[in-house]
């Protein structure tokens, strides 16, 4: 039988590495280091954040950043000391010569612990895989979340609903209806409810054809809307997910065909999410709704129609986390854990759809984390 892996290690701030965040429960917005040993948890931060991380976080024991770097400019009076040079100080000081990196650790601090002699070893997969299986307060965080970007939809739905259609515009209290407006409606509601919404995605026509286009300019009448809002609430660090798609006007029978198919999808893949299930199965119930329903899915040469990204992945402290719901993973979804479904359809001159919701997965039926109205036609 394989041996434990080393210990892991860190070296980053919490607004970029989720594994940052989880391990020590606390914010801190510059690189620091943290490790593992025998149990502890360890955090080495500066004069500016020990008083707070010694007080709020689930480090056991919170070093002072300056002492390490006295001692490494003592000991290397002929370099300027960084991260490396107190990672391996007290690498020394506990007399631990390994330990586990996640895929994303800097490789300029690798190869410096490299050259001093310390034997790091890649994360095969990912450093906490039990980040995967939410607890019953990560649930309610991700909840949470997604009751943030249930506001947001609300505050957009309310312009375009009181919009009035002149010629190829809306106008909403005389000013055209933009992207950009309704975008602004979205971050103020997040915002007021306690999370941030950055990237938001409103994108209408051929410009939702593109399914990470946030979308600019006039949302036109009679067309489809993509809006996909995934705030991070400020206080857990925990996200929302959530996508819907709007028609401010008259839809066609093409447009209302193809958001029958998307929410036919999407309602075959929540009946296939259960535990063990593997996620290239729960894409197919998603692919074989569409085959059955006359859309094609291929590449042109100004891209891919159709249903062309996955239908869902993991949600808690990053957007996008394991598991996998995708034709190109094969992948078994653990009871626990938190997936988005959010399969979509996208034709250039009619338009893209999608519907996104977020699950947590158990024995049986997946439970619920979002809830928003599907009435589109507005």
């Amino acid at each position: 039988m394989p041996g434990r892996p080393p210990p892991p290690l860190l070296c980053a701030d919490t607004h970029r590495s989720a594994d940052a965040l989880y391990f020590g429960q606390v914010a801190v917005p510059d690189a620091f280091v943290s490790f593992g040993l025998k149990g502890k948890k360890y955090a080495i931060v500066s004069a500016l954040e020990f008083g707070r991380v010694r007080k709020t976080s689930d480090f056991d024991v919170v070093l002072p950043l300056e002492g390490f770097i006295k001692r490494a400019r003592e000991l290397w009076p002929e370099r300027k000391p960084g991260l490396a040079e107190v990672i391996y100080l007290a690498a020394r000081d506990y007399k631990q010569q390994r330990f586990t990196v996640p895929a994303d650790f800097p490789a300029g601090i690798y190869e410096q612990l490299f050259e001093l002699g310390l034997d790091l070893v890649v994360a095969d997969g990912a450093l906490f895989p039990e980040r995967e299986i939410k607890t019953p307060a990560e649930a309610a965080a991700i909840r949470e979340g997604n009751r943030c970007s249930a506001l947001g939809f609300a505050a957009a739905e309310k312009i375009l609903r009181a919009s009035r259609i002149q010629g190829r515009t809306l106008r909403h209290r005389g000013k055209v209806v933009t992207s950009e407006m309704l975008k602004f409606a979205i971050e103020v509601a997040c915002l007021e409810a306690g999370a941030v919404s950055a990237d938001t995605i409103v994108a209408g026509g051929d410009q939702a054809c593109d399914p990470h286009e946030r979308g600019s300019g006039p949302i036109r009448p009679h067309e489809l809307v993509i809006v996909d809002i995934f705030p991070r609430v400020t206080a857990t660090g925990y996200h929302g997910d959530m996508t819907r798609t709007f028609l401010r006007g008259r839809a066609s029978d093409a447009q209302r065909a193809l958001v029958a198919a998307v929410r036919a999808a999407q309602l075959a893949a929540l009946k296939a999410i259960k535990a063990g299930v593997n996620g290239r199965d729960v894409h197919r119930r998603c692919v074989d709704v569409f085959t059955a329903r006359g859309y094609e899915t291929k590449s042109t040469p100004r891209g891919s129609v159709g249903f062309f990204h996955g239908t869902g992945h993991g949600l808690g402290l990053a957007v996008h986390e394991l598991p996998r719901l995708s034709g190109a993973v094969d992948y078994t979804v653990p009871k626990g854990s938190v997936v988005t479904v959010e399969p979509g359809l996208y034709y250039p001159g009619l338009g893209g759809c999608r519907i996104e919701d977020v699950v947590q997965v158990t024995a049986g039926a997946p439970k619920m984390l979002s809830r928003y109205s599907y009435d589109w036609e507005l």
